[in-house]
């Protein structure tokens, strides 16, 4: 038996999220389908992070187990051969039978694309969220550090259970032109965490929402507080780390 882990990068725009699900694409269920026909195995692939329908990744992992001996180069040969275009594997590696793509990550580091233009563009539509008005930089760059250490980001969730407790370590904004960039490093995310945290920020840098506002948030510890959720094809998975 060996288990093996890929780095792939993937455009999420034409799936229905990495979790498999029946009757529409998803990542997960791309990569199985390939990957048993290669091996002639039925294969289970485990993935480091369930992205969103609409959501993009730079650098998820994923692992499977398997008792073929195709070499590991052939095989990255051979499974981007099978993938449509919008789904890469970058690496390829053998790794100890423990290892397990999610439960062995120690962060999750995500990234989301905002731009500003007079007019928004059509090449641009499905990897960053336009807005017409720049929200300011400074004021949510200000703000950032409300959201570090360990908290529960319940307020921050789009779905109810168990488990809302998260530490970011990491979290910032800036601009690299055109793009206002929010990098975002954690032990784990809730579903919906990120976008709704650009949302919130987003607000602020509008001023309609101050620092007193934000941690009545999440000190509240309910959905439901955050008006909209930023969109999901500004999201990009960016690193795991392990």
């Amino acid at each position: 038996m060996r288990n093996i882990k890929l780095t792939i990068a993937y455009d999420g725009s034409s799936f229905f999220g990495f979790q498999i699900q029946p009757n529409v694409p998803t990542i997960q269920g791309t990569l199985e389908s390939v990957l048993t026909e290669i091996t002639g195995e039925n294969i289970e692939v485990i993935g480091a992070g369930r992205t969103d329908a609409g959501v993009h990744a730079i650098n998820q992992v994923v692992n499977f187990k398997t008792n073929s001996r195709i070499p590991i180069e052939k095989l990255l040969i051979a499974v981007n051969s099978l993938l449509p275009d919008s789904i890469v594997v970058k690496e390829a590696e053998e790794v100890p039978l423990d290892f397990h793509a999610r439960f062995s990550a120690k962060s999750r580091s995500y990234i989301y694309l905002v731009y500003s233009a007079p007019s928004p563009s059509p090449f641009l539509r499905s990897y960053a969220w336009y807005l017409k008005e720049k929200p300011d930089i400074q004021k949510m760059s200000d703000l950032v550090d409300i959201f570090k250490g360990e908290k529960d980001f319940i307020s921050f969730s789009k779905s109810d259970g168990e488990g809302t407790i998260r530490e970011i370590y990491d979290i910032s904004v800036f601009e690299k032109n055109p793009f206002i960039i929010f990098y975002t490093k954690a032990n784990g995310f809730l579903r919906g965490m990120v976008r709704l945290i650009v949302r919130v920020l987003v607000d602020a840098g509008y001023g309609s929402i101050d620092r007193e506002g934000i941690e009545s948030i999440i000190n509240a510890k309910r959905r439901g507080l955050i008006r909209g959720i930023a969109p999901p094809y500004g999201l990009y998975l960016y690193r795991i780390e392990y």
